[in-house]
């Protein structure tokens, strides 16, 4: 079936690897990429597929209402895949405003403009999807506990039977009361009730879901693993905030791309899905790993950078733990995470090493170019 979908901050990290996977497995598709290009947004992340026939990218704020409206009719769009988004929380403590603006009032503007158009057709809400994609920090923070007499991290085995390290015996699942504790984690609650209250007032065909930490190739480097990878490579410090103790649970972001497709195309409409890796490390054990697979690839001794790691002033609200259980999707929508962390991270670090123009390119704001290169003189 030919469809016209919408993705939302499609030149981001995510959003280009669910652009590009759209793009190439759904030929009779029209992806549109609408995006506003904020620091984060970077079309060079999409040149392997910027001329398909089926690919179109719109710069545009997803607040104004106006410009989302007409390009919904322009379009015919029947599908929304909602990733735009302000999303590091160190922005966000020194910025809620933006992080509002953008997570809260863009999605009700999306959202509005998306029941305009629809409620306008013949056919309503009939084959129409929109699906929001969320995070988990929205559940606020985990404790650390484990069995009497064992430290974590220890084996255990979540409700869908597999077996995995963690660092605690509880884990977000989609019935948790949501607890955010930073205003970026405030900002995306507040979109995401605002998509749900959209089914249950209007009867919008809404889904949520909420995913763990995502790692891989793209990632802009405000974000621990491409800043660190590209701090080992130039031997600059790495700051670890208080003892490095928090655990998050980190997914290959092209396994959050094939989650995504699942969902849009089988889930069950105004239903919540976790999308996680069962895949917890701590943050110092995490930079440990990279120290040392950045130091073998580039033929240094391995561990030689380890005195690079320089421990600084905790975050102000810093959550302990992360810890999705994504059984319900595993379980009614057969998805489950194609890569263990250990292989995800050497295709990480080998990408970015590979592709350091690319890095330069994004450290030096030089990217931001491309699309005036690329789209303005067309």
């Amino acid at each position: 079936m030919k469809r016209n979908i919408v993705i939302t901050g499609g030149a981001g990290f995510i959003g280009s690897h669910v652009v590009r996977l759209f793009v190439n497995k759904y030929p009779d598709y029209k992806i549109i990429n609408l995006d506003k290009l904020t620091y984060a947004g970077n079309l060079a992340n999409l040149k392997d597929i910027e001329d398909k026939p089926n690919y179109k990218f719109v710069k545009m704020d997803i607040c104004d209402f106006d410009g989302v409206l007409k390009l919904m009719q322009d379009e015919k769009v029947d599908g929304i895949i909602h990733l735009a988004a302000e999303s590091h929380v160190d922005r966000s403590i020194k910025d809620p405003f933006t992080f509002a603006q953008t997570n809260v009032m863009g999605t009700l503007s999306l959202l509005q403009a998306t029941k305009a158009y629809w409620e306008s057709l013949p056919e309503k809400y009939e084959g129409k999807r929109f699906y929001h994609i969320s995070t988990d920090e929205v559940y606020g923070a985990l404790q650390m506990t484990h069995p009497e007499g064992i430290e974590p991290p220890f084996t255990t085995k979540a409700s869908s039977g597999k077996h995995h390290l963690a660092y605690g015996e509880k884990f977000f699942t989609e019935d948790l009361k949501y607890q955010p504790h930073s205003p970026y984690s405030a900002a995306k609650a507040s979109s995401d009730h605002f998509v749900r209250a959209f089914h249950d007032t209007f009867g919008m065909p809404t889904i949520v879901t909420n995913c763990s930490n995502n790692y891989g190739p793209y990632q802009f480097p405000e974000k621990l693993i491409p800043l660190f990878i590209n701090n080992i490579r130039h031997r600059k410090p790495l700051p670890v905030y208080g003892k490095g103790e928090n655990v998050r649970d980190w997914l290959y972001v092209v396994d959050h791309a094939r989650a995504i497709d699942t969902i849009f195309h089988n889930g069950k409409i105004a239903e919540t899905y976790n999308i996680g890796g069962f895949n917890e490390w701590k943050n110092i054990d995490i930079i440990k790993v990279l120290i040392n697979t950045v130091d073998r690839l580039l033929g240094r001794p391995e561990g030689a950078d380890m005195d690079l790691i320089t421990y600084v002033t905790d975050r102000a609200g810093h959550d302990l733990r992360y810890a999705i259980d994504s059984t319900k999707l595993q379980k009614e929508l057969g998805w489950e995470p194609s890569l263990q962390f250990e292989e995800g991270i050497e295709k990480t670090v080998k990408w970015y090493l590979d592709n350091q123009e690319w890095l330069d390119n994004v450290t030096s704001g030089d990217y931001q170019k491309y699309y005036d290169l690329q789209y303005n003189h067309r």
